[in-house]
């Protein structure tokens, strides 16, 4: 006769003062354990009861897990043992056990090629390159998800931040690839749903600061002689342009087609290339003037009206084609304004992301409803949008601050 019990192995405690529970099997005096995939302090666990205590947050849920697992086991011993076919510890472990551990990174790579069609080729390439950045810190090919617990996750974000000198941002989105996965395999009913170590790791945010220009930064920005050789002069453009129509992403304004824009309303309208929605809105009259210089006369719709990146028929056929070119324009328009930044000696490195946050500020700054700019800069919730009013409070006080008191 085997005997099924619950036991929480205080022999296997990790760093942060926690041991596995795990069910154990014993049958002819042969000992297997399953893990169960999760930890608890040993004062949170009643070996008498077979219970976690109520000192613990989710022990109710908890409990009904084990009871389940426990019934489960003994009903697979139960069966087994009815059978004429003779039986081991092993066997028995199998049988509870049922589907085997699953490899993290087998799981996690596979679910990046199926997620590849659904989300854009950049956030594709972040997954895998956050896998692969979490197998370089692990040094082996093979890990379970059971394996992945607070303290290996605590270290991969030391790891994250001593060696590779990541910042807090970057350290939670990689910790956030990571979870993902966790959350995508509990949907998939392949790990438990309270198999989640990620709770218990809280990485401080940096603090976020939206660089944008101010009105004399702008009129100096709009002035400034760029050189006719090269393509600073359109990068230029394109900058003066998004702050002067709706604060329009980069890679929305190097692909602008002529039959993305009515000239008779001044009015934009294509589909946006990170959400997806089709968006129509009115630009300025500046951002109307810059159009008339690239405009030709023999200009044909499907012509990009910024000659800045190579984009032919491939770029909107092509996810990952269309994505090396953007990563291409977005490294030469970094180079280009960040020349432009420091002719003007702004005190921070200049980026065309900056003109979206401009325009944000000037529209708030002049007296527009935030609803109205959230709906301008396609933000898919207001409180995305909140952050700029937020600056503009800011700037409100200081102004009371230095002409006030």
């Amino acid at each position: 006769m085997a005997s099924v019990k619950i036991t929480l192995r205080k022999n296997k405690l990790d760093k942060a003062g926690e041991a596995p529970l795990y069910i154990r099997v014993i049958k002819d005096r042969k000992t297997k354990f399953i893990s169960l995939g999760l930890k608890l302090a040993p004062n949170e666990w009643d070996e008498g009861k077979q219970k976690v205590k109520k000192n613990h947050k989710s022990s109710t849920r908890l409990n009904a897990f084990i009871s389940q697992k426990i019934a489960d086991a003994q009903g697979e011993v139960a069966d087994l043992e009815r059978k004429s076919t003779p039986t081991s510890a092993k066997r028995l472990k199998e049988a509870i056990k049922g589907k085997p551990s699953i490899n993290f990174f087998e799981y996690s790579y596979g679910m990046c090629e199926r997620r590849k069609g659904t989300v854009s080729y950049s956030t594709y390439n972040n997954y895998k390159g956050g896998i692969e950045k979490f197998e370089k810190f692990v040094n082996k090919k093979e890990i379970y998800f059971e394996d992945i617990t607070v303290t290996l996750l605590k270290n991969f974000a030391s790891y994250c931040s001593h060696t590779l000198n990541n910042n807090n941002t970057t350290i939670n989105y990689s910790l956030n690839i990571l979870s993902i996965m966790f959350k995508d395999a509990q949907k998939e009913d392949i790990i438990p749903p309270f198999m989640f170590p990620f709770d218990k790791v809280r990485i401080k945010k940096s603090k976020s600061t939206k660089k944008y220009l101010s009105e004399a930064q702008l009129k100096s920005f709009v002035d400034y002689k760029a050189s006719d050789t090269g393509k600073a002069q359109i990068i230029q453009d394109m900058f003066i342009f998004s702050v002067y129509s709706g604060g329009l992403r980069f890679s929305d304004v190097i692909e602008l087609q002529w039959k993305h824009y009515k000239q008779d309303e001044e009015r934009i309208t294509k589909v946006i290339r990170k959400s997806k929605r089709q968006h129509s809105f009115r630009i300025g009259t500046v951002a109307a003037d810059i159009l008339k210089k690239y405009k030709k006369d023999n200009s044909q719709p499907d012509d990009i009206i910024f000659p800045f990146a190579d984009i032919d028929e491939l770029y909107f056929k092509s996810a990952e084609y269309r994505d090396k070119i953007i990563k291409r324009a977005t490294n030469l328009s970094y180079c280009h304004l960040n020349n432009i930044g420091k002719k003007l000696k702004l005190p921070f490195t200049l980026s065309f992301h900056v003109s979206r946050h401009t325009f944000a500020t000037r529209a708030l700054n002049k007296g527009m409803r935030i609803e109205h700019v959230s709906k301008l800069m396609d933000h898919s919730d207001i409180g995305i949008t909140q952050v700029y009013a937020k600056i503009v409070s800011e700037e409100l006080d200081k102004a009371v601050d230095k002409y006030i008191n």
